[in-house]
């Protein structure tokens, strides 16, 4: 009988400890992308001018209502890039931002590592696979261009420039300099590669 109260003890303990730890999976998912909303609702609400939030002059506060102004702004800035008049707009301050000293530096690097990153071809693979931090372990990083200048001459090898991005922010990472022949090329996409670094390798992709 003992034997029997304790093998119903250890039972329910177990039912117990099981539930905790689906309540983790479940809460740590829901937990991050709270905190990620949170975050991103915050940074929309400094850089949306007050006489256009609603948050700003309403007697009671919309949540989010700045995410969705944002992504309805980012929208018609994007559709009125694709017209002509657009197109012209942004050819003039493209040509403003690159007459200032300072910031021209900044604002063609911007662009530059935009411009690769949301390149569509399909043809191109940019998802590499490398040995790093060393031999024997390995890490997805992004091939941004072949590196043709003072590093790749010094070192007389052909060097490519590999980002290497964190998890489960992706924004940072290491820029590091790989010979070409040491870099393997995947057949995975961006997005299933930003995927599979976000997800911490637990995206089910090509991988």
């Amino acid at each position: 009988m003992i034997m029997a109260k304790n093998k119903k003890r250890k039972s329910v303990t177990l039912i117990i400890r099981n539930y905790f730890i689906t309540g983790v999976v479940v809460l740590i998912p829901i937990g991050f992308t709270l905190y990620l909303s949170k975050i991103l609702i915050g940074f929309s609400s400094k850089i949306l001018p007050e006489n256009i939030n609603p948050n700003s002059y309403l007697p009671y506060e919309i949540p989010g209502i700045e995410i969705l102004i944002s992504i309805i702004f980012i929208t018609i800035v994007g559709g009125l890039s694709l017209s002509f008049l657009g197109k012209r707009i942004l050819k003039l301050i493209d040509d403003l931002f690159k007459r200032i000293p300072v910031l021209r530096t900044i604002y063609s690097a911007i662009v530059q590592m935009t411009e690769t990153f949301s390149n569509k071809d399909s043809d191109k693979k940019s998802v590499v696979l490398i040995e790093y931090p060393r031999k024997g372990v390995w890490a997805v990083g992004f091939a941004t261009k072949e590196n043709k200048g003072e590093m790749a001459k010094k070192t007389n090898q052909r060097l490519i420039n590999v980002f290497v991005p964190t998890t489960p922010n992706p924004t940072s990472g290491f820029l590091l300099m790989f010979p070409i022949e040491d870099v393997i090329y995947l057949d995975m996409n961006f997005e299933e590669a930003s995927k599979f670094i976000v997800s911490a390798g637990t995206s089910a992709g090509k991988n």
